[in-house]
């Protein structure tokens, strides 16, 4: 019985892997190259909340190899309020040795209902950009 309990809690850890993880998380963002079609990879986000004293940092994180990250909400309960991520994105042009009028990109958005996935999608041009809420 022991032995029955205890590969039973093993799977259960196991079966808590990132990519389970990460589709319980309720937020992600993704970066597509306007200019090439082509995801923007190793970009730094920054997911921060906005209290009465200003914006507070909870997260960051770099795009995968297909310009997502999936999850960027903290291992924290989500609650409703305002939020802010903010694309640092002249470290990828300078990479590409690409001028950008746009050094990063503040997307701020209401959180309403923490039982909702919250998608931000980002194309970039070097002189513009685009942003809604995916899904």
């Amino acid at each position: 019985m022991k032995k029955y309990i205890l590969t039973a809690a093993t799977l259960a850890v196991i079966s808590a892997s990132p990519l389970a993880m990460a589709a319980a998380n309720i937020l992600s963002v993704h970066i597509l190259d306007q200019q090439t079609g082509k995801p923007a990879e190793n970009v730094e986000v920054v997911l921060e909340q906005k209290s009465n004293s200003g914006w507070q940092q909870l997260n960051s994180g770099y795009t995968d190899k297909d310009g997502r990250i999936k999850a960027l909400w903290p291992e924290q309960e989500a609650k409703p309020g305002d939020y802010r991520v903010t694309f640092k994105t002249k470290p990828w042009f300078d990479s590409k040795k690409q001028e950008s009028f746009f050094p990063e990109i503040p997307v701020e958005f209401h959180i309403s209902k923490t039982d909702q996935h919250y998608h931000v999608p980002l194309l970039l041009s070097p002189y513009g950009y685009s942003t809604y809420r995916g899904s």
